[in-house]
């Protein structure tokens, strides 16, 4: 059975997109099968792959809108696309964004991806969901449905300190949503380590964390190949494939498998 990893914080900006696309191409580089799918109205999955979100149909909101409906079509199986990294997309647009309100009345609204999700998870190893950056309806979702959820977190204070409310949110799906949820772990992002203050705040969350939460022995450095490689549509480690950001996420993949973040 595939294992489904959720990618959450809801602060945008801390490397979510950029971890779901290169942990997942790390993997299919370890010659795993992966699904990812873009679970952000803003769609930047979609489009740091290759894929146009003003024209692509079908979308990930067809098949939930066809789910909270009841009538099975389309499925996720229906609308999955292949990147040119080796990865299965399902992709997202702006349509995404009236989910939530679709959502309120739906019966049992906060398991609806995970239901999606049963059919298809058998045919994968991984399936990565990239959350957008809030807590509303659409990451409690990806939690629900979720077995593991991973917490990029760039190397910043104030993005340090604005963790809790989203380890309080995951504390409560485990209670009362998803009892198997795990934290595989905290992903520090976009680290300058030239800096003292970088250090710090990687040196503070290891300490404050130590014990609680598990954090990624990875630290993902800075990078403009990083930010270079989705306007090509690629993922770093097919962009530049012998540069240090892509052996960081090589390492990250193996860390995932080896279910060790410590």
């Amino acid at each position: 059975m595939g294992k489904i990893y959720a990618i959450a914080n809801q602060k945008g900006g801390v490397g979510k997109t950029t971890t779901a696309v290169n942990l997942g191409a790390a993997l299919v580089e370890r010659g795993r099968s992966v699904l990812l799918i873009d679970f952000d109205p803003q769609a930047s999955l979609t489009l740091a792959l290759g894929f146009n979100p003003d024209t692509i149909e079908p979308t990930i909101y067809n098949a939930l809108a066809a789910a909270i409906d009841e009538d099975g079509q389309p499925s996720l199986s229906n609308i999955v696309v292949h990147s040119k990294s080796g990865l299965d997309v399902v992709p997202s647009n702006i349509e995404l964004s009236q989910a939530e309100m679709d959502l309120i009345s739906a019966t049992s609204r906060e398991m609806i991806l995970r239901e999606m999700l049963d059919a298809v998870r058998n045919s994968y190893d991984y399936v990565i969901v990239d959350c957008q950056p809030s807590l509303g309806l659409l990451t409690i979702n990806a939690l629900s449905a979720a077995d593991e959820v991973i917490i990029p977190l760039q190397a910043d204070y104030l993005a340090v300190k604005g963790v809790d409310l989203l380890l309080k949110t995951i504390f409560r799906v485990q209670r009362k949503l998803n009892h198997s949820l795990q934290i595989a772990g905290v992903l520090l992002t976009m680290a300058d380590v030239r800096t003292i203050h970088a250090r710090d705040v990687i040196d503070f969350t290891r300490s404050s964390l130590s014990g609680h939460i598990p954090v990624f022995e990875t630290v993902i450095r800075t990078s403009v190949k990083l930010k270079e490689a989705p306007t090509a549509g690629e993922s770093v480690l097919s962009y530049a494939s012998e540069t240090p950001a892509a052996e960081q996420y090589r390492m990250v993949a193996e860390e995932v498998e080896r279910g060790k973040s410590c």
